[in-house]
């Protein structure tokens, strides 16, 4: 949940239960549930899992209704928490990664998610498995044609309004709108149907990391026992379903599905972040024709005026062959200009991306091949293989910044060349026990800091969810 999402929500008087104590199941209890899950797990044919803040807590995203939550610090007039890193560079957990090999090995049929984080999908789980109940912070739509536009960046408004961008289609061209509901708003038949349908079908329904406070959010787990299934719960608190649950588990959600993913001797695979960003070179004739004057531009592919969150600045340097100025580009827009004799021999533009605050490293290179004289054709690769090639590079090199050419478009009037390319800009590991990130710290390992007195918050196992139907008691 990013701090920004709740100061653009309606100002709401009743918000529910919030700061509830906190429950630990004793060791041996929990590893006893831990089993009795796992064999609930093995023995469904059609598992749905629930989810809410609690899956996310541990990737350094505050919860709302947690002794520390952002609901429980409003009523009680405290300072907001802050994040360590920007909300942009969160990484999945443990949990939402378990949930993707679950998914892979088709035990898992359908996730049902009250979070806006966009962690779901960012980890990997297919769009078609997957209902957003409450929007994604991350994503636009287009109310005509249904396209919906997934963001490296967090969309600037709340409330199904108007964004500054445009529709893509030909067809369409009209603004988009975000996705995240207000207090007001209510939730999506698209969301909610298929919710609706996969809770009624399913002999497991797992609830992770929710107070079960929000309606009709909270109901849609029971619809299974209709038909005979099961309802499990893993939270902190106690929730208002807690009785009509065939298993309550206390403990933190990480903890417990990453024993139930050891006991279905089941691997987490690592997850590898992988940002896009395009650059642009335009080329034109001096008036006397003995000069080139060329532009380059590194520019996000999603909008012309969008800002590149995982850049903070670029270093360009040219080849030996062309003592150009080197320069360094630390201002959107990322532009160079120069001029070049017309008759020059080609020569390699190089850039050193420099990431910011959240990324796994510290830079990429780029090298920019430029031949005023050669005619480039266009290319476009698979961009699942290209994916793949770059995660399975990153993965054994223990290392992210590798990047890959994706797509290159020319344009004849006026004179450019766009270059689509894929960097790897994080990578995380998960093992039994602990989470490793490659590089610069990350949202997970980071620690909330209180914008008073500086202090840290302990982990709290559990998040909340946000937008929801005409319901006062959020």
């Amino acid at each position: 949940m990013s701090l920004g999402y709740a100061e653009k929500l309606s100002y709401i008087e009743d918000v529910g239960n919030v700061g509830m104590t906190e429950i630990f199941d004793p060791p041996h209890v929990l590893q006893e549930k831990i089993e009795r899950l796992t064999m609930m797990i093995r023995k469904s044919n059609h598992l749905v899992v629930f989810t809410g803040a609690g899956i996310s807590t541990s990737c350094g995203i505050p919860d709302f209704r947690g002794p520390t939550g952002i609901w429980t610090l409003q009523r009680g007039g405290n300072a907001l928490p802050e994040a360590s890193l920007p909300f942009h560079r969160a990484m999945p957990s443990m949990t939402h990664m378990a949930l993707v090999e679950l998914e892979r090995a088709d035990i898992l049929k359908f996730v049902i998610s009250q979070n806006i984080d966009g962690l779901h999908l960012r980890s990997g789980i297919p769009r078609e498995k997957l209902s957003e109940l409450h929007g994604n912070s991350f994503m636009e739509r287009c109310s005509s044609c249904g396209v919906e536009y997934f963001r490296d960046f967090e969309v600037e408004s709340v409330g199904l309004k108007e964004t500054s961008r445009r529709c893509s289609n030909a067809d369409c061209d009209l603004k988009l709108k975000d996705t995240v509901l207000d207090w007001e708003d209510a939730l999506p038949p698209e969301e909610m149907n298929p919710a609706e349908a996969h809770c009624e079908k399913a002999d497991v329904v797992l609830c992770l990391g929710t107070s079960l406070q929000i309606t009709p959010a909270c109901n849609l787990p029971l619809r299974c026992l209709r038909g005979g299934g099961k309802v499990v719960i893993v939270n902190l608190q106690k929730t208002p379903k807690d009785k009509k649950a065939n298993l309550v588990i206390h403990g933190f959600v990480d903890k417990v599905i990453g024993g139930v993913m050891e006991l279905l001797n089941m691997r987490i695979r690592p997850f590898v972040r992988i940002d896009l960003l395009q650059t642009v070179l335009t080329q034109a004739l001096s008036l006397d024709k003995r000069y080139v004057n060329w532009t380059l531009r590194i520019a996000s592919i999603h909008d012309k005026k969008a800002l590149l969150p995982f850049i903070k600045s670029v270093e360009v340097s040219f080849s030996d062959n062309q003592p150009m100025k080197e320069a360094v580009l630390d201002k959107h827009p990322f532009q160079l200009k120069r001029r070049t004799v017309w008759t020059a021999e080609p020569f390699d533009v190089i850039l050193k991306v420099n990431f910011s605050e959240g990324c796994g490293c510290v830079c990429s290179r780029i090298k920019i091949p430029i031949d005023f004289h050669a005619s480039t054709d266009t290319l476009k690769r698979d961009k699942d293989h290209v994916f793949r090639k770059l995660k399975s590079k990153a993965i054994k090199g223990s290392c992210c910044g590798h990047n890959s050419v994706l797509e290159r478009k020319v344009m004849i009037v006026p004179k450019s060349e766009t270059i689509v390319r894929a960097i790897v800009t994080n990578i995380r590991w998960y093992d039994d026990k602990m989470v490793k990130t490659t590089g610069a710290g990350s949202l997970s390992n980071g620690s909330l800091k209180r914008r008073k007195e500086g202090k840290s918050d302990t982990e709290a196992g559990r998040k909340h969810k946000k937008g929801q139907n005409r319901h006062k008691n959020r």
